[in-house]
């Protein structure tokens, strides 16, 4: 098999791959949220106050996220899509395409793992009323944000995946946003806990 049938194959493959992984993606979350509503029978959803920048983060990561799945889906029954995508073609190699593809998954699993580990703990946004705690073991030992590292590895295998402007557009979008709202939430942190979190800030990076 030559190396232009291959890319044939493994892009039809991520076709479907990338529609099927979109809307599990979307699935979960949906779920996740209105179970974790009834089980905490209070809202777990803070985009912050409308205009503000922590609302911006919410309101570009949910659009972009949304397009994402929208666009898989219509490249897996309109081929043509990718013609106004920006395909990078140097990037079009199986060995890339797959690495994305297992930088997605992994990336996935991995934020699904953080979820259930903070279990009640974990908000979408910043809680005015919480945490009620400081979490600094499992994941964040190494890190004082897995779940953004987990999702930025996502956004990354995603962009070679399926490599295009479209997807380097979410991918720096993506990486903006997630930086701007790891420093909003860390200093929410830095009032509720200015002490344990100075200290737990000297021995744990911000990322990896």
């Amino acid at each position: 098999m030559n190396m232009a049938n291959e890319v044939l194959e493994i892009t039809e493959f991520t076709r479907i791959y990338l529609a099927i992984f979109y809307s599990a993606v979307a699935a979960f979350y949906t779920v996740r949220i209105i179970l974790m509503k009834r089980s905490n029978a209070g809202e777990i959803i803070f985009p912050g106050k409308r205009f503000c920048s922590t609302w911006w983060n919410h309101i570009s990561f949910r659009f972009f996220r949304a397009t994402i799945w929208l666009v898989c889906l219509c490249r897996l029954f309109l081929p043509a899509v990718d013609n106004y995508l920006g395909i990078v073609e140097s990037l079009q190699m199986k060995a890339v395409i797959l690495t994305g593809i297992v930088l997605l998954t992994l990336g996935f699993i991995s934020t699904i793992m953080i979820h259930y580990k903070l279990g009640k703990q974990w908000r979408s946004g910043i809680d005015p009323n919480g945490p009620s705690e400081l979490v600094s073991n499992g994941w964040y030992r190494y890190s004082r944000n897995p779940m953004f590292v987990c999702v930025a590895i996502a956004q990354f295998g995603f962009f070679l995946a399926m490599p295009s402007l479209f997807s380097l557009v979410c991918l720096m979008i993506g990486l903006y946003t997630l930086n701007s709202q790891a420093l909003a939430e860390e200093k929410h942190l830095f009032i509720l806990y200015p002490r344990e979190y100075k200290d737990y800030c000297s021995h744990v990076r911000r990322w990896i």
